[in-house]
């Protein structure tokens, strides 16, 4: 049985993720902050679950301890666990900019470090396989977006941790994928509804889809990152 950690279970991308694997058999870790949704997704999937905040330096380090009680590898890490903030630079608050780094970019890497050692013997005990992880960025990382330069900071970083880590770990098996949506529809985004109506997002299921494809790829191939537009615009946009 494959094993996997979720963060940002308990909503959105991460919920959608979370069902999924769960009735592929994958054996759950889930993380999120929100202790009802953590517990009605975790009472869904059968799986175990870790409710703290993940802007908290010490929680990635428990989240992995968590794991790791239970199983000596994990084949899967999905870092689906984000905030967003949108303003005008001008005069924008340095609390939220710290929170958005804390949670969005710091986390992350925390979870990465941690959890490294259990990723290498996970690929090591299927090294057609390997492992994975999958974090979930945005195209507001790749492309610039107005009142959005604070989040897509946060994320233009994490695209660039999962680069780094490929250069230096994919010859191990362990491989990072940072997957780059424009707006999906999740209550995320439900800010925008008045001008991007959610007909016109990117279905979850879609998003879903995408990592079920990542992780079903062999430990030889390598994908940065996805970029995923959203259908009649640019592309190079949310």
């Amino acid at each position: 049985m494959r094993s996997a950690v979720i963060t940002g279970a308990s909503r959105g991308i991460g919920r959608g993720i979370a069902l999924a694997l769960a009735q592929e058999g994958w054996d759950l870790t889930l993380v999120a902050r929100s202790s009802a949704g953590l517990a009605e997704v975790a009472a869904a999937t059968g799986a175990s679950s870790v409710n703290l905040d993940l802007s908290d330096p010490s929680a990635p380090a428990a989240v992995v301890e968590a794991h790791l009680r239970r199983h000596s590898s994990l084949d899967a890490l999905v870092l689906a666990a984000g905030v967003g903030s949108a303003a005008s630079l001008d005069g924008y608050p340095v609390s939220r900019y710290e929170k958005q780094f804390a949670l969005n970019t710091r986390a992350p890497f925390l979870l990465m470090r941690s959890a490294l050692p259990l990723l290498r013997a996970a690929a090591s005990r299927r090294p057609s396989r390997g492992a994975k992880i999958i974090a979930l960025a945005s195209i507001g990382g790749v492309y610039a977006e107005p009142s959005l330069s604070v989040y897509g900071a946060t994320k233009a970083a994490l695209l660039a941790l999962c680069r780094g880590f490929n250069a230096e770990e994919s010859g191990t098996g362990v491989t990072a994928t940072a997957i780059a949506p424009g707006y999906v529809d999740t209550d995320m985004s439900a800010w925008v509804h008045d001008t991007v109506p959610p007909s016109s997002m990117i279905p979850v299921a879609d998003v879903v889809a995408t990592v079920g494809f990542l992780l079903s790829l062999s430990a030889r191939s390598v994908v940065n990152e996805l970029v995923v537009s959203r259908a009649g615009t640019s592309g190079y946009a949310a």
